[in-house]
């Protein structure tokens, strides 16, 4: 039996197994699909990684190597190119691979770090035919990163995510026509700066408050039809702009891959689709903790690194000093903030504070980050501009939450 199973060997994987082997674990095996670790990190060879946690910058492999270069000094062992089938509610993990056939390994405790996955052109229904050059971005990004082939070489891109605006970029430096990127809420869903570099100095536009409403072609396609969209995101008649194109690539959202956790009957939270957590990123199965993209969808490494850290921790004190006690505080959402993770705390478990992470709903100005029991406010935090395609977060301290009743919600209230 191990100490810790770890499921996913991409950047949260790798950062919780160093950090459960520092804490003490001297028994962790990493199961991870593909051949190598380092997850969707591989892919990623643009920089722009590590300025938070490493303070210089980085691309995605290089991230990744410094990471597996620290496992490489612990004794944790690697099962890569096997596939996790079922996690049970007693910490059973079953798996199957060339190397070991199929095996069902034990555990004190998992952690599960499988990432996303990218919405499909399904997932949002686009009309029109069916034909070839219809991608999503990340597959893109594989195509022209690591396997070295050019998915097309006239582009429309829709959606805005960070993933869609890197593959602007890269698009054009490999000698791609990018005609637009498309976007149907009235606002990004990517970080400023990808923006600025993907989009800006590029010359490509972005119609924000659009959407593809047709799809054109036989066997690959051959024009998209673009349309302005009302408050309500359904196409306004009229507008229609037609673009001749052989490849449209959507990065349309990504969704927390949680196959595992439904199976395992772990509570799911309905707005971030990830699972339901604790403060020490425990879900409510004792002994099996989440982290990373498999939670909720993070905007910088740096980020999935830390809350990671923070998972193998708690696994290494779960193994090693048992289940944490205390009563449970629900955190909630509230004006302008679309969720909150963790989803509970419990004071008792708390060390000397607790990082709350969110997304907002709306673009805000200058805002207070208001935090309130009922009608008793608890700690307010000032930002100058809050953004849904940047994640925030916020420190409570453990004294603040003691002797709280009820829910605590996190809202935000714009001045003026």
């Amino acid at each position: 039996m191990y100490d810790l199973i770890v499921v996913g060997g991409g950047p949260a994987g790798l950062a919780a197994a160093v950090y459960a082997w520092d804490s003490g674990l001297r028994s962790i095996l990493i199961v991870e699909r593909d051949r190598e670790l380092g997850g969707i990190l591989n892919q990623c060879i643009h920089n722009g990684f590590g300025l938070t946690y490493f303070k210089e910058e980085l691309t995605g492999p290089e991230y990744a190597h410094r990471f597996v270069e620290l496992l490489q000094k612990t004794g944790v062992e690697v099962r890569t190119d096997t596939m996790v089938l079922d996690v049970t509610p007693d910490r059973k993990v079953h798996m199957t691979g060339p190397a070991t056939g199929y095996r069902v390994e034990e555990a004190k405790s998992v952690i599960l770090a499988m990432g996303c996955r990218e919405r499909t052109r399904g997932a949002i229904g686009t009309p029109g035919t069916r034909p070839a050059g219809v991608l999503t971005a990340g597959a893109a990004q594989r195509y022209v990163n690591v396997e070295g082939f050019m998915p097309g070489k006239r582009v429309v891109i829709l959606g805005s995510g960070d993933i869609g605006l890197i593959m602007a970029r890269r698009m054009t430096l490999e000698g791609a026509k990018v005609l637009a990127c498309v976007e149907v809420m009235p606002y990004s869903g990517g970080l400023t700066r990808n923006i600025v570099q993907c989009l800006e100095d590029f010359g490509i536009p972005l119609y924000l408050s659009h959407t593809v409403t047709e799809i054109r072609g036989d066997r690959r396609v051959e024009q998209v039809v673009v349309s302005r969209v009302d408050q309500r995101r359904q196409p306004i008649p009229g507008t229609e702009m037609v673009f001749d194109c052989d490849t449209l690539l959507l990065s349309v959202g990504l969704i927390p891959e949680t196959e595992l956790n439904t199976r395992a009957g772990i509570e799911l939270d309905p707005r971030t689709k990830g699972a339901v957590v604790y403060e020490n990123m425990e879900t409510s199965l004792p002994g099996v903790f989440t982290c990373g993209n498999v939670t909720h969808v993070h905007d910088l490494v740096d980020f999935v690194t830390q809350e990671s850290q923070r998972a193998g921790a708690a696994a290494a004190k779960y193994v090693l000093g048992g289940e944490p006690a205390g009563e449970a505080i629900p955190l909630q959402n509230g004006d302008a903030v679309s969720y909150t993770v963790p989803q509970r705390v419990r004071p008792a478990n708390v060390d000397k504070a607790v990082e709350v992470f969110f997304r907002v709903n709306r673009i805000c100005g200058k805002s207070e980050i208001l935090v309130t029991a009922g009608e008793r406010r608890l700690a307010a935090f000032k930002r100058d501009r809050l953004a849904p395609g940047e994640m925030e977060h916020i420190t409570l301290p453990k004294a603040l939450l003691e002797g709280v009743t009820g829910a605590v919600t996190v809202s935000v209230k714009e001045a003026g």
